[in-house]
């Protein structure tokens, strides 16, 4: 008999192990917060200048080689009535270049409009930067 009640007790002392491991388990990943995303917005009229696309094109081709996965870009063509919620989120009326993360919004309009076309490097290495301490 005293030999079968050790035996029940070990077995349910074993049970409760499992139990309270997995429970802590999950208690770790319930509490893992997600980074913030750093985003890259290129906001445009529909009618543009081969400046305004190459600020597209630079500002995502630079974005995307110093930073791959971490920043994501997208273009948002202003009369497109979908971009009216962004756009309003954001404050912008008109071109812009954005970079966000979080409340954080640095504005690289200027920037890209004077260098992408004629010294892309020069745009590159703002690029980096401005957007280095939003990545790390």
């Amino acid at each position: 008999m005293k030999r079968s009640f050790l035996l029940s007790f070990a077995i349910l002392m074993v049970m409760f192990s499992f139990n309270s491991y997995a429970q802590s388990d999950n208690k770790k990943t319930s509490n893992v917060v997600a980074p913030v995303k750093v985003e890259a917005y290129y906001f445009h009229l529909t009618s543009r200048c081969e400046t305004c696309k190459a600020v597209e094109a630079e500002a995502k081709k630079d974005l995307q080689s110093l930073y791959g996965d971490k920043v994501s870009f997208k273009a948002i063509n202003l009369d497109d009535a979908s971009s009216k919620n962004l756009a309003e989120k954001l404050q912008v009326s008109g071109q812009a270049l954005l970079v966000v993360k979080g409340s954080k919004i640095l504005n690289l309009t200027n920037e890209g409009f004077m260098y992408a076309r004629k010294e892309p490097a020069k745009f590159k290495a703002v690029i980096k930067e401005k957007v280095d301490p939003l990545v790390k």
